[in-house]
């Protein structure tokens, strides 16, 4: 068990107990209901659920390890984790995620009543603790495969709920599981596509469908170390520092993302979205998690901006930058060679969300 300290201001101190548990353990099913009954469905579906990039945290005060909250806002990837999802006897899981498919899968049980079990195989992009969601994304995949598989007795609503008041992650602790932090968003942009905020307690704000025509690199820095980005430094970076810095800026975040980024979201303004992203970069938690991996980053962010790129941004602790400009892969990597980049993916951003087969 490991205790840490979570400081918010000089009289806001507060001590976290990371206890790990089993799966299947303190399931959270407040506010979540069934709209049918569940009754297992023939053959096997097939979930494809796009990865997302977080843009921003609106304020980190507002959630913690097993409370669910805070706001965000990102967008949904052509960039996909996928999941077969059969309803079966017994539950037989091939995953690397197995832990987190076992405690969701109990928590989905204990809410919809089902009493069987699932065969579940899933099938992902590689690249963890870059900023791209990768868990999470998982989870949504094989919670609507499950959904799917029993004749879907839980609405998006009640599945965004599901993960977010039961989503864990693996400790180093064998066969254990910790509550992880979470906003909400990367279910909501999974389902939805295209950029979506949201509020706290998991609230949708808004969802439109973005950058449609435009290119999406993603640029990974050498200064990657995955180690930094999950786990105990993961928590020290997010509760001290970073809600130290939304506590000071939250409401100027809130202000600039109701008044200037959202109406230029339904304008179809990218540029005028970048510069917001931009500013946001050095305001709140965002700075902190940018800062995280030294100021080497706004450096690559800033050169990429004077060289016209339209869009340009760190996703969630990082340390993946995001571009999105109109220009070719060729023609970026002819900005980006001379500061010792390179594309690590070319893909677009996905308006259509998350989709079923059966297969």
């Amino acid at each position: 068990m490991v205790t840490l300290q979570i400081r918010g201001g000089d009289l806001d101190l507060v001590e976290y107990e990371f206890t790990p548990f089993s799966p299947g353990e303190n399931i959270r099913t407040t506010d979540i209901s069934p709209i049918r009954k569940a009754i297992p469905q023939p053959g096997t579906f097939y979930v494809r659920a796009p990865a997302r990039i977080h843009l921003s945290v609106l304020d980190m005060n507002r959630f913690c390890p097993g409370t669910p909250g805070g706001g965000g806002l990102g967008f949904a990837l052509q960039l996909y984790h996928e999941a077969e999802v059969t309803a079966a006897e017994k539950t037989i899981i091939d995953s690397p995620r197995h832990l987190l498919i076992r405690h969701l899968e109990a928590a989905f049980k204990k809410v919809t009543g089902y009493e069987g079990g699932f065969i579940i195989k899933t099938h992902y992009h590689g690249r963890e603790h870059i900023g791209l969601g990768s868990t999470c994304t998982t989870a949504v995949a094989v919670l609507c495969g499950m959904n799917e598989a029993v004749g879907c007795p839980l609405d998006n609503n009640g599945i965004r709920m599901l993960l977010g008041h039961n989503y864990v992650e693996e400790t180093d602790s064998e066969g254990k599981v910790v509550f992880g932090f979470e906003t909400g968003l990367v279910a909501l942009a999974s389902l939805n596509g295209g950029m979506n905020i949201i509020g706290d307690k998991l609230t949708p704000v808004c969802s439109y469908p973005f950058a449609e025509d435009y290119n999406v690199y993603i640029i990974i820095p050498k200064t990657h170390d995955s180690d930094k980005n999950s786990g105990e430094d993961e928590f020290s970076l997010l509760m001290n520092h970073a809600r130290l810095l939304d506590t000071r800026d939250r409401e100027m975040k809130a202000y600039m993302i109701l008044m200037d980024f959202i109406p230029a979201l339904a304008r179809g303004n990218l540029k005028k979205m970048g510069d917001i992203i931009w500013e946001l970069e050095f305001r709140g938690s965002k700075r902190a998690e940018v800062q995280h991996h030294s100021f080497i980053i706004y450096q690559h962010m800033n050169s990429l901006r004077d060289a016209g790129l339209e869009f340009v941004a760190m996703s969630s602790v990082g340390p993946s930058v995001c571009v999105i400009t109109n220009r070719s892969e060729s023609d970026v990597q002819k900005i980006i060679e001379p500061l010792g980049l390179e594309i690590a993916l070319g893909t677009k951003t996905d308006n259509r969300g998350l989709t079923v087969e059966k297969i």
